[in-house]
Formats: C-alpha cells, sequence, structure tokens
C-alpha cells in the first residue's frame, strides 16, 4: 500500500488538531507570508520508489541496494540538494588544548579538543567540547551534535573556552560576538549532566567554526579554503559543511580510547536536524541517527506543499540546484523518504513538534513511513506504528518518530525519548 494511503483516513483529523493548536500560538513571521497550513490544499503527488533504480531496474537484494541503489541515491542528493563535499583532509590532526577529570562538581571528565584541518595552526580549525562520564567501567556510547552559539552555550561550565566565531544574535552575543554571558545560553537544550548520568557522554562543535550561520558570511566560511565554486551546480551548502564537520568531529573521537566508536549517536535539531540525517546518511559509522524538528531539506517530505517549501529556503544552506526546484518539487529525482532509507539498516528517529506546523509533522512522519521498504528489504523492523501518534505520543522502533506537544525546539521530553531510543537500539545490552 502506498505510503500516502496510510494516512488518508487521519490526515484531516490531525490536521484539524495541528491548526487548532497552531491558532494558539503566533507563526514565524515567515510562515504568515507564505506556505500552506491546509491539508485540504495539499496537492497529489507520488513519491519515487526507493528500490527502484534511475533506469527503472528493480532493487531486490540487500547487495543491490548496498553496491548500486544506495550510492546512486547519495549522489543523487548530492548533485540536487546538498552539493558535493570533499573527502577528510589529509593532514588533519587532533589536540587536546584542555582536559579536567573533574568538571561539572566531579561528575565527568571534561576535554576541548581542536581539530587543525590543514595540520597547521593557522589554516581552518574546529574546536570540539566533549564531556564523558567520569566513572565509566570503559569505553562509552556517545552523542555528537552541532551547536547554535558556541561550546561555551551548551553549559554554564567558566572553563570552555568562548568563540572568537560570528555568532548568530542571541543572549550574550554583541555584534556577533559571543561574550561571558554567553555561557549556558542553551543548556536547557542540552541535558548534558542527564546524559552522563545515563551513561553516555557527549560531543559538539560550533558550526561557525566551518560555515556561519548567516547568508553573508561565506567569506567567513571554509569554502574560499577549499577553492569550490559557489556558483557551481552541486556546490556544497552549509548544510552539508555542517554535516562534514561532524564526521571531522566523529574522526577525532575514534581515537580516543575513552569513546565506544562504534557506538556514536549523530543528533541535531532543526536546520542542524538537517545536517545530523545527511551526515548520518553519508558516513556510515554513525551508528543511529535523530534528527529532530528538521522539516523541508531535512526529514520532510519535498513534494508536499505543506508548511515551509523550496522557495522560501535559505540559498546559502543548499547546492544552487536546489532552488531550480522551486514550485517543481515533483521533478526531483529524490524526496526525504530515500534519505531516511540511507541511513538503514542503522537505527533512526525522527522527532517533530505539535505546534510546528513549518516543518510539516505529518509530512516527517510520512517520510519515516516511506523508508520501511528498504529496512524491510536489509532484514530488521521498519516503524511499529501504521499511524501517525497524537501530540504527546511516541513510536519506538528502528524507524522511531514522536509528536512532542508544543512549538519548534528541543526539550527534556525529547531528549528523554532520545535516551530511551539509544538504550534499547546502540547501547551493548548485558549478557
Amino acid at each position: 500500500m502506498p505510503v500516502e494511503a496510510l494516512a488518508l483516513g487521519w490526515m484531516r483529523k490531525a490536521a484539524a488538531l495541528l491548526l487548532a493548536l497552531a491558532a494558539l500560538h503566533a507563526l514565524p513571521a515567515r510562515a504568515q507570508l507564505d506556505g500552506n497550513f491546509d491539508e485540504t490544499k495539499v496537492a497529489p503527488y507520488r513519491l519515487p520508489d526507493p528500490l527502484v533504480m534511475a533506469n527503472g531496474v528493480a532493487v531486490r537484494t540487500a547487495q543491490q541496494w548496498r553496491s548500486r541503489r544506495r550510492p546512486e541515491l547519495v549522489a543523487l542528493f548530492e548533485h540536487n540538494i546538498y552539493g558535493v563535499s570533499p573527502p577528510r583532509p589529509p593532514h588533519m590532526r587532533f589536540a587536546v588544548t584542555e582536559m579536567s577529570a573533574e568538571a561539572l562538581g566531579g561528575l565527568a571528565v571534561r576535554k576541548q579538543v581542536t581539530i587543525y584541518l590543514d595540520g597547521t595552526s593557522d589554516g581552518p580549525q574546529m574546536s570540539v567540547l566533549i564531556y564523558l562520564p567520569k566513572n565509566a567501567r570503559g569505553p562509552v556510547p556517545m552523542f555528537v551534535g552541532p551547536n547554535f552559539h558556541g561550546n561555551q552555550s551548551v553549559s554554564v561550565d567558566p572553563a570552555i573556552a568562548i568563540t572568537p566565531n560570528w555568532v548568530t544574535p542571541a543572549e550574550g552575543i554583541n555584534k556577533n560576538r559571543a561574550t561571558l554571558h554567553a555561557r549556558g545560553i542553551d543548556a536547557a537544550e542540552w541535558p548534558i549532566e542527564r546524559m552522563l548520568n545515563a551513561g553516555y557522554g557527549v560531543a559538539t562543535y560550533f558550526t561557525g567554526d566551518l560555515y556561519p550561520d548567516g547568508d553573508t558570511q561565506y567569506a567567513q566560511s571554509i569554502l574560499p579554503w577549499y577553492r569550490t565554486s559557489p556558483s557551481a551546480p552541486d556546490h556544497w551548502g552549509a548544510v552539508a559543511v555542517w554535516a562534514w564537520g561532524l564526521s571531522r568531529v566523529y574522526d577525532y573521537l575514534a581515537t580516543d580510547r575513552a569513546v565506544d566508536a562504534k557506538r556514536v549517536i549523530v543528533i541535531g535539531h532543526s536546520r542542524y536536524g538537517k545536517a545530523a540525517l545527511w551526515a548520518g546518511a553519508r558516513d556510515t559509522r554513525f551508528a543511529a541517527v535523530i534528527s529532530n524538528d528538521s522539516g523541508e531539506g531535512g526529514a520532510s517530505l519535498f513534494r508536499r506543499n505543506f508548511g515551509e517549501t523550496i522557495r522560501v529556503m535559505n540559498n546559502y544552506w543548499f547546492a544552487p540546484n536546489y532552488k531550480t526546484f522551486s514550485e517543481r518539487e515533483a521533478a526531483l529525482p529524490v524526496d526525504a523518504h530515500e534519505l531516511i532509507a540511507l541511513i538503514a539498516p542503522r537505527p533512526v528517529y525522527i522527532g517533530a513538534a505539535s505546534e510546528d506546523l513549518w516543518a510539516d509533522p505529518l509530512g516527517m512522519f510520512l517520510a519515516a513511513k516511506g523508508a520501511e521498504p528498504v529496512y524491510r528489504l536489509l532484514g530488521v523492523e521498519g516503524m511499529a506504528g501504521e499511524s501517525m501518534p497524537p501530540p504527546g505520543g511516541a513510536i519506538l522502533s528502528r524507524i522511531s518518530y514522536h509528536l512532542r506537544v508544543g512549538a519548534h525546539g528541543i526539550t527534556l521530553w525529547d531528549w528523554d525519548n532520545y535516551l530511551h531510543f539509544a538504550d534499547r537500539f546502540v547501547r551493548p545490552q548485558p549478557r
């Protein structure tokens, strides 16, 4: 049965509920000017089959998927949406620039690591903040994700180095520079102590180290260093840069004996939820992928004209080719269910919020459901539920999904679900 039909009887009830919830809160300014929020106005669409090659040949075996269809899909996403990223820099090196065995009141080991991308202190570099449970008996599983306002924003820990790079406006940010008052401004989105107590480590890097999140920041990004042409149709955009950075963090973690490199979970929220999906799709070393409220250009179906559209997306986030599909999304050779399918057979969790209509919660559910055939071909379960859960509900399976009550954001409720997911599908089980 087509994925669209699975939710057909539920759609109108869900739309009425979501719209009623949204009416209680002001929509984002752009959403008031652009975007459809009426399910009855969603145009008919047909999703491409993830198990049919571009030449029409059906994919019937796991070997066909791995050797032919998967590489084909990666290339299609590269050339049409995210852009082509370079490989790992050949001369990259790591340096632990600060370490404490008594961080966070004795709960954690803190490490601050500099990744020198060209091997020199004068070239581009990334600063990675890492916390590990102090009393771990062996290598620990990890959550890895990018942050919005500098490493100092994820905790009030006074030892964290303050980013010197350009930062988007927020509390404690003065003229796009972080100050001492920026410490811990995003700590609510990073329940580090909770993760540590659950037996997980956490690593994060500031995206501004690689591509500051502003449409005039190309010159401050690493792209001039790579001398790639921004006018090339498949030039890598900021989302691909941020995803590439997550793989560079993994490169370091794979060298750290305190880390279980086989159990590293990549996670991201909003635009970084897009990056987490793309990182997990390209880099199979990540054991699992969690994407929170990623919306258009992430887990939401491109062909569903609900919420945000390609037309209003930031140009610098994606390859130039992507914008050419504005208002002709049906011409895209791929869709978001195939992006999620690229993670198979690894566990993946798509998080949505009931009032975040801009990100199209139903479109994300349908995309997650649409990845199922690939998971089943590879011999694992797909999504345990057939219908989108109500607000406050979750489906916990190898393809997981939840619909948190509330607006766009990542909360403790989200994280508790992600920890349960990690415990079930990633953490080594006792014998």
